[in-house]
């Protein structure tokens, strides 16, 4: 009998995801070359689970390695989706998935404990504890007296979503118009490249997981920009909502082509800085994506993870 592939370890996964954000961010193209040591000076790590990290996006196709020459980009980071290959997931990720999928539809207790989990998924208490300390660090969950924990409230009916689209309209702006704005040239490039190339596509080609990934890095360099640290963090454990796991039912292509030439049109002035005119552009296209969110509440149990994700 054959014996299971080996799982990779977290720790690596999340590197090797990183080390594809920095290529995407730098705008490395196809055969950019990688040296360890630059790769872990530009991730703040030691060099060897760059090493790891580097040998299971080889595995992936991602990057190529020559003994001669080490490793280099197998693709090109700049690209819409290049970097849509597939990472293997650790067993904590299968669960962090699992547990949201079933909270999405109350199969879960707002309140849950490491022994349900464990005999709910029949995962080992190690993945259980992990996947909590995961879900915690997103701001999922709380801790809770004893071996419990508890899920946060989240945009989960049509009321929350408006109170969500009110606290951003609040605050993106203000992030902008703080003194001490600073835009991050390279990431604002890669996005612009980004969002261009997806822009283009015919509505039949149109990738929706990219544009959910270049939504959400806009907005989260808009905050990442602000020079106050209060604002910024706020709104980058606000953001954290977008990326949960779920699928986007009933999204317009139409108006997510919009929302991203909105995109286009702020960067345009945040790079001029004209950052009162890049605010007041901000406030309407997030107008704008709050019209589109839904003004009734959905029939039967209301989802938590799986809603409808607006764009902006």
């Amino acid at each position: 009998m054959q014996a299971a592939a080996r799982r990779p370890r977290t720790n690596h996964l999340d590197l090797a995801q990183r080390i594809l954000d920095v290529a995407r961010q730098c705008g490395f193209e196809r055969g950019a070359h990688l040296p360890e040591q630059q790769i872990a000076s530009l991730c703040n790590v030691s060099r060897t689970p760059v090493r790891a990290a580097l040998r299971l996006l080889a595995e992936q196709g991602v990057v190529h390695w020559e003994a001669a020459a080490g490793y280099s980009l197998a693709i090109d980071a700049t690209a819409p989706a290049a970097i849509a290959a597939e990472l293997p997931a650790s067993a904590e990720d299968e669960l962090v998935e699992a547990i949201l999928r079933d909270r999405s539809a109350r199969r879960l207790d707002q309140t849950v404990t490491v022994s349900g989990l464990m005999r709910r998924y029949g995962a080992e208490r190690k993945t259980v504890l992990k996947a909590l300390q995961r879900l915690t660090e997103e701001n999922l969950l709380d801790r809770a007296p004893g071996q419990s924990w508890l899920f946060r409230r989240a945009p989960d009916n049509p009321e929350a979503q408006g109170e969500s689209s009110e606290f951003r309209l609040l605050l993106e702006p203000a992030a902008i118009l703080t003194p001490g704005f600073r835009l991050d040239g390279a990431r604002a490039t890669a996005l612009r490249q980004g969002m261009e190339a997806l822009a283009a596509l015919p509505d039949a080609a149109f990738d929706i997981r990219e544009f959910q990934r270049l939504d959400i890095d806009f907005h989260g360099m808009i905050a990442d920009g602000s020079a106050n640290r209060f604002i910024a963090d706020a709104l980058s454990d606000h953001l954290r909502l977008r990326r949960l796991p779920g699928i986007y039912v009933g999204v317009n292509v139409y108006r997510l082509k919009q929302s991203l030439r909105e995109h286009l049109a702020i960067l345009d002035h945040l790079e001029s800085l004209q950052y009162e005119v890049a605010a007041d552009l901000l406030r309407v296209h997030l107008r704008l994506s709050r019209n589109q969110r839904p003004q009734a509440a959905s029939r039967g149990a209301p989802a938590l993870f799986g809603m409808i994700v607006r764009p902006g």
